[in-house]
């Protein structure tokens, strides 16, 4: 994937500052990214021309390898995209319940108030959520803990039903099979189709039948 020239320049004027927290660019990717012990934490940028300015969308995410290892096998990605997978993503707009907000950027002096307000916004709130959200007790809070309401850390509500049931067994939870009827009954309201369905049984299956470790 082609790197824009704003791109470019949105990477040179942030490069520093995420490199003083230990992430690396991943240019291709469109995001930086910082290797943990369980995965990765990442920030992603998104622009967009529209016009005569660019609208500029950031989420930040983290990923937990023992989740991905086996939500990839069964939510249909292809293979390639398994690698680089979010267990929770989300934008900086939908963090602070502005769901459909973006930066829109005139020219340079606008793209450098952007990149204080990301800079300040992750060093206040989003570097703390990753770093408190990516271990398998808190994930199996942020999608078992409500589950009569959506998951905001995640834009496909299936996937949060997936990977529910999966950190639930992770962590030996002593509602797993409580949390899979309910997750069960959630796709149901959601809507989803009988291969989904099906998808999800055979998931269960697998966590049934095959130990943890």
């Amino acid at each position: 994937m082609p790197v824009k020239p704003f791109e470019t320049t949105l990477y040179e004027k942030l490069e520093p500052f995420f490199s003083s927290h230990n992430f690396v660019l991943l240019a291709d990717k469109k995001q930086f990214r910082k290797v943990t012990p369980t995965g990765f934490q990442n920030v992603i940028f998104t622009a967009t021309p529209f016009q005569n300015e660019t609208w500029l969308e950031v989420n930040i995410g983290c990923r937990n390898n023992q989740v991905e290892q086996i939500a990839q096998q069964f939510i249909g990605n292809t293979r390639d995209y398994w690698p680089d997978s979010n267990t929770l993503v989300i934008s900086i707009g939908k963090f602070n319940d502005a769901k459909y907000f973006k930066y829109k950027i005139f020219n340079e002096n606008d793209l450098d108030d952007t990149c204080e307000i990301v800079k300040e916004f992750l060093e206040q709130r989003g570097f703390p959520f990753m770093n408190d959200s990516d271990s398998l007790v808190a994930l199996n809070n942020i999608f078992n803990l409500h589950l009569s309401k959506p998951c905001k850390y995640l834009y496909n509500q299936l996937h949060r039903s997936y990977k529910g049931i999966i950190t639930a067994r992770l962590t030996h939870d002593k509602h797993f099979l409580d949390l899979s009827n309910k997750h069960r009954d959630t796709l149901r309201n959601i809507g989803a189709s009988p291969d989904e369905l099906l998808t999800y049984e055979r998931l269960l299956s697998f966590l049934l039948y095959h130990s943890v470790n």
